[in-house]
């Protein structure tokens, strides 16, 4: 999966993050400009610290199935003397650490899981923490709000369809002799659960009867990705109407064409993120 890099402005430093899709990264290199240009030497400073040791080894136990606790003890009985030296790259190859990566070269550099970031950015100066923290939130806000307009777009998206899928329902399902608007809606209803059977595997009324205390519809409750979908099945069911499919046919074509839309996008890595959830395939299936 391809990194997706960030710039976070520390008190006007530029740094660094990544983000590889399963967590976020901050790099201790362009932090550590903050205190001298042999940033090198500033991060082995760091890790001398018996403080720093002890931190790492605690969250490498936490997240980090692989971590090697024997090698630890190793090198956290050495810290404190004054012969201890360790470097970001050593303590990676020693106790099998994930919360840190170091490359060399020049794109390289030494980034570190945002927890360790942090606690690196308290040991440089508790501002300096403090600016990182603020400018890391910033970014955050920013990208909820990106969400939440790309969820409301997908919204409306399916909203506008939804009027094309109607007008195709009076034009050709309505027979005249369905003339009063009590009828017109049964049909309106029984189409629109056409459609939610095919992409959410229920009608709207069984949905209410399993989550009574939920507000709205379950069109509200959908994933970023299930309306980008309900959209494109709007406007396919309005056409297999115009060519006269019938309703078991056509349900069969916009569940299938559900499954294979959902199985795309979320094996897309651009748009893995927007969803909820895979746990949506197996409701079409």
């Amino acid at each position: 999966m391809a990194k997706k890099k960030q710039i976070l402005d520390v008190d006007g430093l530029k740094v660094n993050l990544i983000n590889d899709g399963i967590a976020e990264y901050i790099s201790l290199t362009d932090m550590a400009k903050s205190a001298n240009p042999r940033t090198d030497i500033v991060i082995q400073n760091w890790l001398r610290n018996r403080n720093t040791i002890e931190f790492l080894g605690l969250w490498e136990q936490m997240y980090n199935v692989n971590f090697n606790p024997i090698e630890f003890d190793g090198v956290k009985s050495q810290t404190g003397l004054n012969t201890f030296s360790i470097s970001a790259k050593q303590w990676i190859e020693r106790v099998g650490a994930i919360g840190i990566t170091s490359k060399a070269g020049r794109y390289g550099g030494t980034f570190a899981h945002k927890d360790i970031a942090f606690e690196f950015g308290t040991w440089l100066s508790p501002a300096f923490k403090l600016y990182l923290i603020k400018d890391y939130q910033r970014l955050k806000e920013e990208e909820m709000g990106q969400q939440s307009l790309e969820w409301n777009v997908k919204r409306l998206m399916a909203k506008v369809n939804y009027q094309i899928h109607s007008e195709a329902v009076k034009e050709y399902l309505i027979p005249p002799t369905l003339n009063t608007k009590h009828k017109e809606w049964m049909v309106y209803a029984s189409e629109a659960d056409l459609l939610n059977i095919a992409l959410f595997g229920m009608t709207s009324k069984e949905w209410r009867l399993q989550k009574p205390k939920k507000k709205g519809n379950m069109r509200d409750e959908a994933s970023t990705l299930q309306l980008l979908v309900l959209a494109n099945l709007e406007s396919l069911n309005a056409k297999l109407i115009e060519w006269g499919c019938d309703k078991e046919e056509r349900l069969n074509i916009l569940n299938k064409t559900a499954v294979d839309q959902m199985q795309t996008l979320l094996s897309n890595s651009s748009t893995k993120k927007l969803n909820d959830g895979k746990s949506d395939i197996k409701k079409l299936k």
